[in-house]
């Protein structure tokens, strides 16, 4: 173990390098803690939490490799660390896991011996100590095999890997500094603390001085009991820049927070499931972002969901406040493949005023329908294969009438087959329904609801097929916040109103609302929301009577 340094960075000075170890250089100016930020505790450590060393000599040494936790499996060999720990391991030809490591004992007196790392379980899209929305995705599991003694597990105990979805909790934060001017005797710390978000980032911040390099990987336990290091652990030192801000600041340290994609990944490691064909054993979900920070998506103004590449599953566009025009390609798994720009930011599509998604031509590939601010209406057939260089068919010509067509939403209300149909909120509380909508025409006209006080209220509109009867209902968001979901809306009348949310505050700030197939399940009933702020959120598999589960697309600014 003597002497083993991270083999994805140069070995620093601790004292000026972050937490992955990469030297922050004489330019970058440190700033004092603010007053009162804690400090650590150097302890002897617990059997669970240990450090790794690789390609070195086998007894023990001046230096470590990041922080592990053995986390609760059924296999009961898995430990927990930073993703860009495991990177560094990865290429590794002799790893181990020590436990409660002791400096200057042998192999065999170590606490609970030395286990190999057999295998890492890595999210393939993860690049090491990057400040992209991927560091989002830094953590990884380690398999070690068993020793003389048994299974890691059984030797040590385990915390038991929790997910949550928020950012304001009460931890313990441990890890192995391995900077031997103030930790010569290589000893765990370990500083309670409460975290915060790392605005525009799914991940926790928390501030203790102490934190050097090596402590990567380290749990952050909720929980915790002191006296046998029991806990639930939520996260993880690592996420941006490897964990810690730009100035490699020993006081400020960051952790991914344990979503969809975490949970996948955990899922995989615990069933050790297999490497096929030198494919990564874990298939994202998708669960993590849309690309851009929530500063950026205050300003989307419009979206559109449907399947516009005629790959069974939605993608979503989005129509921008400067003009810009771009498509997010669904993956099927909840999230989004790289954004494709349909059109660079112009003049023309700043007067877009609504639009909806449908496969008005019949060719098994939606079409994007636009209501522009003089009241003209427009078609774009097959948006994924055409794009939106071209002047589309004209519905109708701009008119006074249709400038009063305060939202549209396209669905399958009457018809069999495609999504043909379109409902229109007016100015004036109407409701009207228009089948079998198609290039040039709009159909038969149905009247849903005259003009009324009531729905001039309707401040957003949706369609999916949220009931499972395969006719698709009517999502209704209202000034105050209610939410309603109108089931079996069809030519004959509106539906049967189902409650999903009363009047509340929060969904007062729902600025834009689309629906589509994004989990690949075959319908249509994932629901994304643009808050105000710009944080975007998906709703998943979404029912007639209440919200899907939630995941966070774009995080908030705070």
């Amino acid at each position: 173990m003597d002497n083993a340094v991270p083999i994805d960075s140069p070995p620093a000075p601790a004292s000026a390098a972050s937490k992955h170890g990469i030297t922050a250089g004489a330019a970058v100016a440190h700033q004092p803690p603010p007053s009162g930020t804690p400090t650590p505790e150097h302890f002897l450590g617990h059997p669970m939490v240990g450090t790794f060393f690789f390609d070195g000599k086998p007894l023990g040494g001046p230096k470590t490799y990041c922080t592990g936790s053995v986390v609760h499996t059924a296999a009961k060999d898995i430990v927990l660390t930073a993703g860009h720990c495991g990177r560094g391991l990865e290429g590794a030809t002799h790893r181990i896991f020590v436990p409660q490591y002791r400096i200057g004992r042998s192999a065999v007196e170590q606490p609970s011996g030395v286990y190999p790392v057999s295998r890492l379980y890595i999210d393939p899209r993860y690049e090491a100590n990057t400040k992209k929305p991927t560091s989002d995705l830094d953590l990884a599991f380690a398999q070690v095999d068993p020793n003389t003694r048994g299974k890691v597990e059984d030797v040590t105990g385990a915390l038991t890997f929790t997910p949550t979805s928020s950012y304001n909790h009460k931890v313990t934060v441990i890890g192995y500094p391995d900077d031997v001017s103030v930790n010569p005797d290589h000893v765990p710390v370990r500083c309670p603390v409460s975290t915060s978000q790392l605005p525009g980032f799914r991940q926790m911040r928390m501030t203790c001085t102490g934190f050097y390099g090596g402590v990567s990987g380290g749990p952050w336990i909720e929980d915790y009991n002191s006296a046998n290091g029991t806990g639930k652990v939520i996260g993880n030192t690592g996420g941006y820049h490897g964990g810690g801000n730009d100035a490699n600041d020993d006081w400020v340290t960051y952790s991914p927070i344990y979503g969809k994609d975490a949970q996948d990944l955990f899922a995989d490691a615990a069933a050790h499931r297999k490497v096929d064909d030198g494919k990564p054993p874990y298939q994202p979900s998708g669960d993590p972002w849309l690309p851009g920070a929530a500063t950026t998506w205050q300003h989307a103004n419009l979206m559109a969901s449907g399947d516009f590449r005629q790959t069974g599953h939605s993608d979503m566009i989005v129509v921008w406040s400067d003009g810009e025009v771009t498509l997010y390609p669904g993956n099927g798994h909840g999230g989004y493949d790289p954004e494709r720009q349909l059109l660079p930011k112009n003049s023309t599509w700043k007067n877009a005023k609504t639009i909806t998604a449908g496969d008005f031509t019949g060719s098994n590939q939606f079409d994007l329908l636009v209501r522009w601010v003089d009241g003209e209406v427009t078609l774009y057939g097959d948006v994924g294969a055409k794009g939106l260089n071209w002047a589309g068919t004209q519905m109708i010509k701009p008119n006074d009438l249709w400038k009063n067509a305060t939202q549209i939403a396209a669905g399958r209300f009457n018809a069999s087959q495609y999504v043909t149909d379109l409902i229109v909120r007016w100015v004036d509380g109407e409701l009207t329904l228009y089948t079998n909508v198609s290039a040039g025409t709009f159909g038969q006209e149905h009247q849903l609801k005259p003009k009324n006080d009531t729905w001039r209220d309707a401040t957003l509109l949706t369609a999916g097929e949220f009931s499972g009867n395969q006719k698709w209902d009517l999502m209704v968001r209202w000034t105050d916040g209610e939410l309603d979901n109108y089931v079996g809306t069809t030519t004959s009348g509106l539906g049967g109103e189902h409650r999903i949310l009363d009047p509340n505050g929060l969904w007062k700030h729902d600025a834009a609302m689309t629906t589509g197939d994004f989990t690949g399940n075959g319908r249509t009933d994932d629901v994304v929301i643009r808050w105000s702020d710009g944080e975007t959120t998906m709703y998943t598999d979404t029912p007639a009577n209440q919200l899907g589960t939630e995941h966070m697309l774009v995080a908030p600014t705070s």
